[in-house]
């Protein structure tokens, strides 16, 4: 009966960080869409000289809602992303402090490393998902306006990408970079916040911790997240923009590494940077104030 009680609470757990999270990844959606809209044109084609210009260009040439293409995709997708994050990483937290209290019962909280851990962990699970959520994204994202455009919606896309590449191939194109740059990415991002979050519970309990604060702390680790990460994201990027079947540019994750530093040098991994650390505070920021103050409301 101890066992089942357990259980069932361990559940509701699980559920409860599910749902959190799926409420900040909507929130991450909406405030980011037009940064990550910039940062995708900026990662894979040369015709805009800074982020402004590629800003003033999309608006200029496409109209407002431009900033929201593929959206879709994303509202759905990436809440899903961020409920699996949110719930394997506490869940990886939970597995890991069982373990400490069996082989290290003096601790009474993860090292650091540990928090990377779990953090990356929940990059893993994650990247299951957002392998394909984000190649359709960007797909839509860089496709010609217009009558010129490519493809009619997410379903269409996701369709002719099967069609052309297959599953593997084709709608999982850059999966191998995605599961690297989701463990890292995450491993980072939940490491920042869970110390920025410990060093202030050394004067207050997390629960008496204001909201200013969770979400300043959320806002650095979103910058932490792409410092660590984002010639992955580069990468990822080019290899889901790039053409399918044998016209294809680039062959494999390391063949685009070794291209990109051949015609770009170090340069090209970090194209894009700029709007994309101007997106990652606000988003970062409003995912993790989100989801703690529905943690709170819901405990």
């Amino acid at each position: 009966m101890e066992v089942q009680e357990k259980d069932e609470g361990s559940l509701v757990r699980s559920l409860k960080d599910l749902f959190a999270g799926a409420v900040g990844g909507i929130a991450q959606v909406l405030i980011g869409q037009p940064f990550d809209i910039v940062k995708v044109r900026l990662q894979t084609t040369s015709q805009y000289s800074n982020a402004l210009d590629a800003a003033a260009q999309i608006y200029k040439n496409e109209g407002a809602l431009a900033f929201y293409k593929g959206t879709l995709t994303p509202l759905v997708g990436i809440g899903a992303c961020v409920s699996i994050q949110f719930g394997a990483f506490h869940e990886a937290r939970r597995r890991i402090a069982e373990y400490n209290a069996v082989k290290h019962p003096q601790r009474k909280e993860l090292t650091y490393g540990q928090y990377y851990l779990a953090g990356a962990a929940a990059g893993l699970a994650n990247s299951v998902i957002s392998g394909p959520i984000e190649h359709v994204r960007i797909r839509l994202q860089t496709q010609p306006h217009g009558d010129a455009r490519l493809y009619n919606g997410p379903l269409d896309c996701i369709k002719k990408l099967v069609a052309t590449g297959g599953i593997r191939h084709g709608l999982y194109r850059g999966e191998m970079v995605t599961i690297l740059r989701e463990a890292q990415a995450y491993g980072v991002w939940f490491l920042t916040f869970e110390y920025l979050m410990n060093m202030e519970s050394r004067k207050v309990s997390r629960e008496d911790i204001p909201a200013w604060k969770i979400a300043l702390y959320g806002g650095l680790a979103g910058e932490a997240l792409w410092l660590g990460s984002y010639p992955l994201d580069v990468v990822k990027s080019k290899m889901q923009t790039d053409k399918l079947g044998d016209d294809k540019i680039y062959k494999s994750m390391t063949d685009c590494f070794r291209k990109v530093w051949q015609k770009e040098g170090m340069r090209g991994f970090w194209k894009g940077l700029g709007p994309t650390c101007l997106r990652a505070m606000p988003v970062s920021a409003g995912t993790f104030f989100v989801v703690e103050m529905t943690m709170r409301a819901i405990k």
